[in-house]
């Protein structure tokens, strides 16, 4: 099924910002990145801890803007992947979201 997120102006160059979807009883947490006019998108839960990843409203990276980063042990995730490079979750990767970019609007993909 395809969710409806956003405008892609809505999301700074670099930026992040977080979604709820509530599919029946289900609600999927995830986030948006925007970097170098790529748009990626993750299920907002830590592999190492399953915490939320953000540690402000739509903050999900680093302060260089270079990084996914786990607002509760730091862990840095590459932001085209997901992999994680940094902490105690080393090898792990997040929850890819696929996303749809059509005449401006960013949608979720989810099955």
């Amino acid at each position: 099924m395809i969710f409806p997120l956003c405008r892609t102006d809505e999301i700074s160059d670099p930026g992040s910002k977080s979604f709820e979807i509530k599919q029946g009883r289900k609600t999927v947490s995830l986030f948006v990145v925007h970097k170098d006019g790529v748009f990626n998108a993750y299920i907002n839960s830590c592999p190492h801890t399953g915490a939320n990843l953000d540690w402000q409203e739509d903050q999900f990276l680093d302060m260089d803007n270079m990084y996914i980063q786990c607002s509760t042990h730091d862990a840095l995730f590459e932001i085209d992947t997901g992999a994680c490079i940094a902490g105690p979750c080393i090898g792990d990767h997040l929850d890819v979201i696929d996303l749809v970019i059509e005449d401006g609007q960013i949608s979720a993909q989810l099955q």
